[in-house]
């Protein structure tokens, strides 16, 4: 191991469990051995002692928090998550004396929290009602939800023992999140669908669906926005700061251009390409009220959430034969992963081209005189 920068050392710890069991001695697992070779590095380089003292989750959470404001995006949303659903329950245990069991039990208990409402400052919080603990859909997004938020609890206690505030990070590596739920149905629009979504909203909130479903771009990157973000000579709106905390480029069709090329007339360098009605900005869930009406007034059964015209652009994109990593990359991800996971399916394949060229007919299906009706007439 090394100790500083410059000296490294070779030393000794125990033997292995791999003919004798552990004694917690001279044999250790590969989990105590761990722990030991933490003890003497930091006994031989000094800093031994320096985990000290009542450090608690809340603690932890704040100071990785704090570190997530200076280098993410996403620290607001992380922020609401622990908050919500972490510090109530753990936020005043020891770090040093958190266990797995306690960590899989708050990680179960959060499994079963019902999803919270909106709810007025100083009123007390409202949660949506569960009408069947059975749902199989239902059980799904609350485990998708407790394992997102795992994740920040991973995150802030891994960041407290790469400070040197937790001597080790055995207890919350062995907790392992719920499998297989995060597989959404992704929700989009067929191209008559949307052109019925566009036709039923007006004015500013017109604008602001036809950019989002031009672009793929999130709610609240649409609306910051400004004249100046948008190049007409080469057809490309330039996102500051995305979710990830990274910018970049999306590339406009001609249709897209021409859209922000009206959207900017008459405004100056500086000003929003987007805004409300009376000329403000769009607000956290200023689009929730019109895009329910929207969706009313076009009849799109179910109702579909704005964030569902991001999964149009790229559902759509996909089945036009539009790469993966063009794809990604017009959306923001740094690669392929995401995109596969939600829209691979959709995409032309070769496995799908043999299957349908090479499986089997039976040639049992009865021919019907009834025919469906074109749900899009």
């Amino acid at each position: 191991m090394y100790v500083g920068e410059q000296d490294y050392r070779v030393e000794t710890i125990a033997d292995a469990d791999d003919r004798l069991d552990a004694n917690g001695g001279s044999i250790l697992t590969f989990w105590q051995a761990q722990d030991k070779a933490r003890d003497v590095h930091k006994a031989m380089s000094g800093e031994a002692g320096k985990v000290a003292g009542a450090y608690t989750v809340k603690e932890a959470l704040e100071d990785y928090l704090q570190w997530m404001e200076g280098n993410r995006k996403s620290s607001k949303d992380a922020r609401y998550r622990a908050e919500a659903l972490i510090l109530p329950q753990i936020g005043d245990i020891d770090v040093s004396k958190l266990t797995a069991k306690q960590i899989r039990k708050w990680h179960s208990d959060v499994a079963k929290t019902a999803p919270r409402l909106r709810t007025k400052a100083g009123k007390e919080q409202r949660f949506k009602a569960i009408d069947d603990d059975d749902n199989p859909e239902s059980i799904r997004q609350r485990r998708a939800t407790a394992n997102r938020v795992l994740t920040i609890l991973r995150a802030a206690l891994n960041y407290a023992w790469r400070e040197g505030k937790a001597a080790s990070d055995r207890e919350w590596r062995r907790v392992e999140p719920f499998e297989d739920v995060e597989s959404a149905r992704i929700h989009y629009l067929t191209i008559a669908e949307a052109q019925r979504l566009v036709n039923a909203s007006s004015g500013a909130f017109r604008d602001l669906v036809q950019a989002a479903l031009q672009t793929g771009a999130r709610y609240s990157e649409l609306a910051r926005l400004r004249v100046e973000d948008f190049n007409s000579d080469v057809g490309t709106l330039t996102i500051r700061a995305s979710k990830s905390g990274k910018g970049r480029h999306i590339v406009l069709t001609d249709e897209g251009q021409e859209l922000f090329d009206q959207l900017k007339t008459g405004k100056a360098r500086i000003d929003l390409l987007l805004t409300t009605e009376p000329g403000g900005v769009w607000e956290k869930s200023h689009q929730f009220r019109p895009m329910k009406e929207a969706c009313k007034n076009a009849k799109i059964v179910p109702a579909i959430g704005f964030h569902g015209l991001r999964h149009t652009w790229a559902s759509l994109s996909v089945m036009n034969g539009m790469p993966l990593m063009v794809v990604a990359k017009n959306l923001g991800h740094s690669d392929t992963r995401m995109v596969e996971k939600h829209y691979g399916h959709l995409s032309p394949s070769y496995v799908a081209d043999a299957v349908r060229a090479s499986a089997p007919r039976f040639q049992t299906v009865e021919k019907s005189n009834i025919l469906p009706m074109q749900k899009d007439a």
